[in-house]
């Protein structure tokens, strides 16, 4: 569904992607791990078109997002769902409205449609009824919820997820895993997770990939993984405080 080709990003004198590469199949889930700041986020970025690469290409059904006008970004982005790190809601927004802000915006559906939308995709994540309750009113992983029913609320075929699980209790991170499976399922989309939650990554990976340096240095389904024989990626999965990746550092 999309393909990554030597993909370059460059802020003042910092190089965060170089010459990556990566091929994302239709349908699965794939997690890409690697440490905080290492470029993880700014690759979700490049994906859905919101920063140009000062070189390469990322292919989404055989158009270049790189090259293409706002005006068609915009419509290309529908395809999207994002559920962005610390959510990202309006503070001054029901969750109803927060919820359905990209249909208001951008469809010409009908008010009522709209609230039956609405209530079907927080139903979807667990929280049906609370379409009147603010954000101020939500506990951390009510909020995680209530950005992934508005992140599927359009029908997306492609869903982000930047850390899903940063900042919840491990029960309720599990349940956000539980969710990000069943919802990939159900919705049959792509979904793409950027993680250093390794206990997240294992469970709901089709395949793991791990940025260093802005390389994608290797990728494999879980288990795979696990048994790395590459000492850099065997350091970060184990959490290991001595290893080539702080030696290096």
């Amino acid at each position: 569904m999309i393909e990554i080709i030597n993909l370059s990003k460059s802020f003042t004198s910092s190089k965060v992607l170089d010459n990556l590469n990566l091929i994302i199949n239709s349908g699965e889930v794939i997690v890409i791990i690697g440490r905080s700041g290492c470029g993880k986020s700014v690759l979700l970025k490049h994906i859905i078109g919101l920063i140009k690469p000062d070189m390469g290409q990322v292919i989404l059904d055989g158009n270049d997002m790189t090259r293409l006008e706002e005006y068609e970004l915009d419509k290309l982005r529908l395809s999207f769902g994002m559920l962005f790190q610390g959510s990202a809601l309006f503070d001054s927004m029901t969750v109803g409205e927060n919820v359905g802000f990209t249909l208001r915006e951008h469809t010409d559906m009908s008010g009522g449609e709209i609230r039956k939308k609405v209530a079907n995709s927080l139903e979807l994540v667990g929280l049906k009824g609370v379409e009147n309750l603010m954000p101020s009113e939500l506990s951390g992983g009510m909020k995680k919820r209530v950005g992934l029913a508005r992140a599927i609320c359009n029908n997306p075929r492609i869903i982000l997820y930047d850390e899903p699980t940063t900042g919840l209790d491990p029960i309720m991170a599990d349940a956000i895993n539980g969710l990000i499976i069943d919802l990939n399922s159900k919705l049959n989309v792509t979904s793409i997770v950027v993680t250093h939650d390794m206990v997240s990554a294992y469970k709901i990976a089709d395949r793991i990939a791990m940025l260093y340096k802005g390389k994608i240095i290797e990728i494999g389904a879980p288990e795979e993984i696990k048994n790395t024989k590459d000492p850099i990626v065997k350091q970060f999965i184990t959490g290991a405080a001595r290893g080539p990746i702080t030696e290096d550092a």
